[in-house]
């Protein structure tokens, strides 16, 4: 008897393992997941793993209630960072995050270590997100995209749910480009998400999250309206999800809770709305702004220290770059980035 997506399951496992994170026999790779993990595709990295004659060392926890530092209560923080300062390699399917934990923080500290960040991922995510992905292909698109973006730019970004935010880049922070190609030494992630860190209190107008607000949330029924303030959330405005999501950043106690981090891009042609939050993030011509923790390698020196994190979708965005649209309600029309779209959506070639 098979399981679901067994076959398809070794197929990313081995892509995983081999092409993403080019592991080498003899490595140390430690895989961790909680009790709302999906263990299929926790047994098949880590088989594949032990097929690459590396050394697979699985710790399952139970899941905590809360991500980021607020999981920190939940979790056997010192046995689980030893662990991690000691191996090269780390692969985390962990539901509660561990990511921007004090673990991770920790981990951090491990100068020779790769770390993969696979939060929540199930076999139908690694079905549609791995195997899938023209890795080469989006590389040189988002190369193209990360030379639009250098230096100090005035962005601008709308969407039809009613969001209209402006900003300004900074160049001494980091540009994050995942296109499949995890062997970097530090934070690695799912292909297909292109992450900026804006000048920090340049943020100013109106989000409105309508795709998904994850862990706060989930998959959003009507829109959650963000009023910003030099990077600042000072209002949230809309039904009952509002009034939930207020209420999760009013229970942190925490006034970094309320800064925006990040605005990252969904470039997965295979990402479908799942409610879990590193595919729905990755949705092809969505926008994805996160609030809350900002790590220092992100923006450098100090990050944002928070006690969480939490992550919003706005789909079918738009976005100018001193004034010129480069994404059309989800379509990239500047025509390089147009051109390789086409390839990567599989329209062309």
């Amino acid at each position: 008897m098979f399981g679901k997506f067994e076959f398809d399951l070794q197929r990313g496992g081995y892509v995983l393992v081999n092409d993403m994170l080019k592991i080498k026999p003899g490595e140390t790779v430690v895989i961790t997941a909680d009790t709302a993990s999906d263990m299929s595709v926790v047994s098949a990295v880590a088989g594949a793993v032990a097929a690459a004659e590396a050394k697979p060392l699985v710790m399952i926890t139970p899941t905590p209630r809360g991500v980021g530092k607020a999981a920190d209560p939940y979790l056997p923080v010192e046995a689980l960072s030893g662990a991690v300062a000691a191996a090269d390699v780390w692969v985390e399917f962990n539901g509660g995050w561990l990511l921007y934990s004090t673990v991770f923080e920790n981990a951090m500290k491990n100068k020779k270590l790769r770390y993969l960040n696979l939060c929540e991922m199930d076999a139908r995510m690694m079905y549609r997100c791995i195997a899938p992905v023209n890795q080469p292909v989006l590389a040189e698109f988002m190369s193209h995209l990360r030379k639009i973006f250098e230096g100090e730019h005035e962005v601008r970004v709308t969407n039809a749910a009613g969001t209209d935010l402006t900003f300004r880049t900074d160049p001494r922070n980091t540009i994050s480009t995942d296109d499949g190609n995890s062997t970097n030494i530090g934070m690695n992630f799912l292909a297909g998400q292109f992450t900026i860190v804006p000048k920090f209190g340049s943020i100013e107008g109106t989000l409105v999250f309508s795709g998904s607000l994850i862990p706060a949330c989930g998959v959003l029924k009507e829109p959650v309206e963000l009023k910003v303030d030099h990077g600042r959330v000072t209002e949230i405005s809309g039904g009952t999800q509002a009034d939930e999501f207020r209420g999760w950043l009013a229970g942190f106690d925490d006034p970094n809770m309320y800064l925006l981090a990040h605005l990252s891009f969904g470039l997965n042609p295979g990402a479908r709305y799942s409610g879990i939050c590193l595919e729905d993030e990755r949705i092809w011509g969505d926008t994805e702004w996160g609030i809350g923790y900002l790590s220092g390698a992100d923006m450098p020196p100090d990050g944002i220290d928070a006690k969480s994190h939490v992550d919003g979708l706005c789909p079918r965005s738009s976005i100018w770059v001193d004034g010129e649209k480069i994404l059309d309600a989800g379509d990239y029309i500047q025509p390089e980035l147009a051109r390789l779209s086409l390839i990567l959506l599989g329209k062309s070639l």
